[in-house]
Parts: structure tokens; C-alpha cells; sequence
């Protein structure tokens, strides 16, 4: 059995090994996730605004919806994934994904957008974080931290390459006939890729595991969970640092146009992107050798640094380079808690307990552009509720470091 798992650990750093194909499709499965998922509701807002003149408040809390109503399914991929194996679930989430774009383009009443809503939530739900985290976790041990991290950095590839692509194909083709290209577009990649490279998981060390012990219902180990310092200190300081970088993302742009102009600020944003990828690129060399919670707390830290200088500065190169040195952790950010719970907590457990935490995150990000909105609308500026961000990414620097006691 040694000589097995010894085994499995050379077999995982080959490039011939089949889990690298995994790592491959989920990267792809990220990138028109994220595309369509998260940076694309910008782009409706914008269009929907502009064809039916609807208030900002409806389309926008149409997109509120569709967090939340994500989150409640996010909780139940691990079970998902475990009843119907990766290759169904990837295929349900790009169809639904699909089948939401193409609605969210046709919509003329606030019903159906909600409705398209509905949908999307599925196809995020099966083409993201949750499914991203689960997944590949079926084919690494001693590798997962690499192979996850490399996986999300098709979340950033969205707002690169995707997002510029959405926008150039609505003004060709227009916005309805723009979303069918999109999304025929992830069906032609997506569908072929997944039904070619992603088989049967391999019987790995963890799920050997899980097989020589008595499996716990999904119940039991969310019950359990919530009475664990260990994870609740994981999910709750990930939920404030999520909130507070979601938040300041949104009104980056509305924060920066009138300091630096709309064009350096587009830059800026641009930069927080790409430095997203490096950082999370950096880390997955070298994540699976680290205290990771003392990485959390450093990356939650420089955010917080970067954020105070960005409060006090007018100077176009330092605010650019803060966003920059913010940027560099944003990846990790959403990498840290799998790294931290495959490390920590029961193998059997992991995909439930990374399901839980990304849905409680989900919960909690959704609130964060309209609680900073409204702090600026109330203050009359961006410092009160970047204070705020700054508070929050402190207090779970410091949370993240309690471990409690562990027993068993």
C-alpha cells in the first residue's frame, strides 16, 4: 500500500499525468464561467439599462439574486459530483450556463431576467469555484494545491480576454445576437473537452481513505463544522476579506475615474488583474510547502496596506502600484480556503466543507458593493467605506491565525 501512495506522488508531478487534463478543462470551465458568471452582470446592467431604460436598483438586484440563490446551490456540488461524477455535473453547468446567456439576451421583462438569474445560478454553480475546488481534488493528493490554483486562474482569464471579447461581439453583433455567439461559443469548447478528458477518477491515497472508514452523511459533517473553531475561523475571516475585495473591485473604477482619469483607471484595474493571475501562478509553486494560514493572513495584510495608501494618494503611479500590490493577492484569496481545509480537516470531508465555505463567501460578497455604495452615498466618499474594507481585511488577518483545539 506504501509503495502505492509513493507511487501516486511521482505519477502526479509527471505532465503525462491524466489529472493535468482535469486541471486543463477546469481552467476553461473557470474562464466562461467567471466571463458569463461574474464580470459579465456589468455588462448587462449596462445593456439592459440602455435597450428598456429599467432602474439600476431592478437589474442590479436581479444580480443580488443570483448570488444568493447560487449560494444555496453551491452547499450541495460535493454531493452533486459524488452522485453523478465530475463529467455529468461539468456538462449540467455549461448547459445551464448556456441556456442562461442565451436567455439573459432575449429578456423584455423583469421576470424574465430573474428567471435568467434562476438559471445562470445553476451554470455558476457547475462551472466555478465550487465545482473548480471539488474536481480536481478527485485525481491529486500532493499536488491539489497546484492543480487548484492553476484551475483558477481561468477566473482571472475571464476578466483578461473574456470580457473584452463579450463586449466586442455585442457591438457587432448586437446584445441579444451577442449572447447566442457567446454562448454557442462555450458549447463548441466546452462540451467536446469535457466528454474527451474528463473519465473516472482515479482511486487516490485520500479517497482510500475514505473508503477504510464509515463515511459521514453531508449533515453531519456541515453540523459538525460549525461547532470547529479550526473552520470557523476559515470561514468567517475569508467571508470579511471577500466582502471587502469584492466591494472595492466594483467601485474601483468609480473610485479612481475622477482622481486619474477613466483611462489610468482602466489600467489599474487591468493591472489588479493580471497581477491576480501572477500572484495565484507564484503561489501554486510553492502553496503545498507553506504555513497557508500565515500566507492568508500576509495576503489579507498587503491588501489592507495597499488600500490605506490608496485612500491618501493623488499620484497616478502609486495608485496604479497599490492596485497592483492589491491585485496580487486577490487569486489567492479565493485559493487559500481548499488549501487550508485539505490540510487541516478529515479527507472524507472536503468537498462538503469547501462547499460550504464557498456558498457562506458567496452570501457574504453579494452584500459588499451595496453596503460600500451606500456608505459613500452617506458619507459623501470612498474613505469611510474603504476604512471599513481596511478594518475588515485586519480582523481576519488576525482570525485566520486561531486554529483552536483540535481533537483526534
Amino acid at each position: 500500500m506504501l509503495d502505492a501512495l509513493n507511487d501516486t506522488a511521482v505519477e502526479e508531478s509527471s505532465i503525462r499525468y491524466d489529472g493535468w487534463r482535469i486541471v486543463a478543462v477546469c481552467f476553461l470551465a473557470a474562464t466562461f464561467g467567471w466571463s458569463f458568471g461574474f464580470y459579465g452582470q456589468s455588462l448587462y446592467l449596462a445593456e439592459l439599462h440602455r435597450l428598456y431604460g429599467w432602474p439600476t436598483s431592478l437589474i442590479s438586484s436581479g444580480t443580488t439574486f443570483f448570488y444568493l440563490f447560487g449560494a444555496v446551490l453551491v452547499v450541495f456540488v460535493s454531493e452533486a459530483v459524488r452522485r453523478f461524477g465530475p463529467r455529468n455535473c461539468l456538462l449540467a453547468g455549461v448547459l445551464a450556463m448556456a441556456t442562461a446567456t442565451v436567455m439573459i439576451g432575449q429578456v423584455t421583462s423583469s421576470w424574465q431576467l430573474y428567471l435568467a438569474d434562476a438559471v445562470l445560478s445553476f451554470g455558476w454553480a457547475g462551472t466555478t469555484l465550487g465545482i473548480i475546488t471539488n474536481t480536481p481534488g478527485l485525481w491529486f493528493d500532493h499536488r491539489r494545491g497546484m492543480a487548484i490554483s492553476l484551475a483558477l486562474n481561468g477566473a482571472s482569464f475571464g476578466g483578461i480576454a473574456g470580457v473584452p471579447l463579450m463586449v466586442a461581439a455585442i457591438g457587432y453583433f448586437g446584445f441579444p445576437r451577442a449572447m447566442m455567439v457567446c454562448a454557442a461559443a462555450m458549447l463548441v469548447v466546452m462540451f467536446p473537452a469535457i466528454l474527451i478528458l474528463v473519465g473516472r477518477p482515479p482511486i487516490r491515497g485520500s479517497h482510500l481513505t475514505e473508503a477504510g472508514a464509515t463515511a459521514l452523511s453531508a449533515s453531519t459533517i456541515r453540523a459538525q463544522a460549525f461547532r470547529d473553531t479550526a473552520f470557523l475561523s476559515v470561514c468567517i475571516s475569508f467571508a470579511l476579506v471577500l466582502f471587502a475585495q469584492v466591494g472595492f473591485i466594483v467601485h474601483l473604477i468609480a473610485f479612481l475615474d475622477p482622481v486619474i482619469g477613466r483611462a489610468h483607471a482602466a489600467t489599474a484595474v487591468a493591472l489588479l488583474s493580471a497581477m491576480a493571475v501572477l500572484g495565484r501562478v507564484l503561489f501554486s509553486t510553492v502553496i503545498d510547502r507553506l504555513n497557508q494560514r500565515l500566507a492568508s493572513a500576509i495576503s489579507f495584510a498587503s491588501q489592507a496596506v495597499a488600500l490605506m495608501v490608496i485612500i491618501h494618494s493623488q499620484n497616478d503611479i502609486v495608485l496604479i502600484a497599490c492596485c497592483a500590490v492589491f491585485g496580487f493577492s486577490v487569486g489567492n484569496v479565493v485559493t487559500l480556503p481548499s488549501l487550508i481545509v485539505q490540510r487541516e480537516f478529515d479527507p472524507r470531508s472536503f468537498g462538503v466543507l469547501i462547499s460550504l465555505i464557498t456558498a457562506i463567501n458567496q452570501v457574504t460578497y453579494a452584500f459588499g458593493p451595496g453596503v460600500i455604495g451606500l456608505l459613500r452615498d452617506a458619507s459623501g466618499s470612498y474613505a469611510l467605506p474603504f476604512y471599513g474594507c481596511i478594518a475588515l481585511e485586519l480582523v481576519a488577518a488576525v482570525l485566520i491565525m486561531v486554529r483552536g483545539r483540535r481533537t483526534g
